[in-house]
């Protein structure tokens, strides 16, 4: 049998595993973190749900994720037509992950190169830093992507001079 003080160790080990688990049942579908740039174009309108850190949106803090140590991972929920705009962040490579959904149209753009790659249900792409990303749900269904940023705190991105969205801020 153990002695009191493993006892507490093991309380208090387990006690930080729990504040290192996000369960589904504590989630919640953010519409507003990104609600100013709907507010710019409705296809920008699309929910957040944070898992570990609060990601690249502006949300400084949320004591309902699981603290982040060296990157990010949020889940997006992408309506039928709804769309991200083109934006680049400059610290961090980041990890799209197709978790549900078809005909996800992803935009990039370096160096004034422009190509376009299609994802469906369980394809993946990761875009380096310094390279322009954009996102369109051309599927008939809500779509819902998985993000990882690698950073602990992203820095907020930038977008594109041609992107609808350019010089506006939360």
């Amino acid at each position: 049998m153990m002695d009191t003080t493993e006892n507490r160790s093991e309380a208090a080990f387990s006690a930080e595993m729990e504040r290192r688990v996000a369960r589904l049942e504590t989630r919640f579908y953010d519409w507003n973190t990104l609600g100013f740039q709907a507010n710019v174009d409705t296809s920008y309108r699309r929910a957040q749900i944070r898992y570990i850190g609060t990601g690249a949106a502006g949300v400084l803090k949320d004591d309902n994720t699981v603290p982040a140590g060296s990157f990010t991972f949020s889940n997006m929920v992408l309506p039928a037509g709804s769309r991200g705009p083109l934006h680049v962040h400059d610290d961090a490579e980041e990890v799209f992950f197709v978790l549900r959904g078809k005909k996800i149209v992803m935009e990039f753009e370096k160096d004034g190169m422009r190509c376009t790659k299609v994802l469906n249900e369980r394809d993946l792409v990761s875009v380096p830093p310094g390279v322009y990303r954009s996102f369109h749900n051309e599927g008939g269904d809500e779509a819902l992507l998985a993000v990882v940023i690698g950073a602990r705190q992203p820095q907020l991105p930038n977008y594109h001079p041609e992107d609808p969205i350019h010089g506006t801020s939360r």
